[in-house]
């Protein structure tokens, strides 16, 4: 038995964001549900949604959390002023970021 516990974004709503933007967006989150739960792409994505959502910020008694997660994140990306490729840029400097700190605490 496995239990998931949701600290800011919440990896299981990931399949439903996949069909809120174009095909550029559709195809990262496809690739991102092949991904393995602690795999950098899937972390990667976590943080970026983390970021662009402002979950950071977010707690119990506040509007979007009233609201849940799912719609504030489907909010977040449907609202979200760049494009496609811009979400991908984005995506890709948050992986190199996971990656770096990965390689960063396997040394130590």
């Amino acid at each position: 038995m496995s239990i998931e516990i949701d600290v800011l974004f919440p990896p299981r709503i990931i399949p439903q964001l996949k069909d809120l933007r174009g095909d550029a967006w559709r195809d990262l989150v496809t690739d991102i549900l092949q991904q393995a739960p602690a795999a950098p792409q899937r972390l990667a994505f976590v943080m970026l949604m983390i970021r662009l959502g402002g979950c950071h910020n977010c707690h119990a008694d506040t509007y979007r959390a009233m609201r849940g997660c799912l719609a504030c994140a489907t909010q977040t990306i449907k609202r979200h002023r760049g494009g496609d490729q811009e979400l991908l840029r984005q995506f890709v400097e948050t992986q190199s970021e996971i990656e770096r700190y990965l390689i960063k605490i396997e040394v130590k």
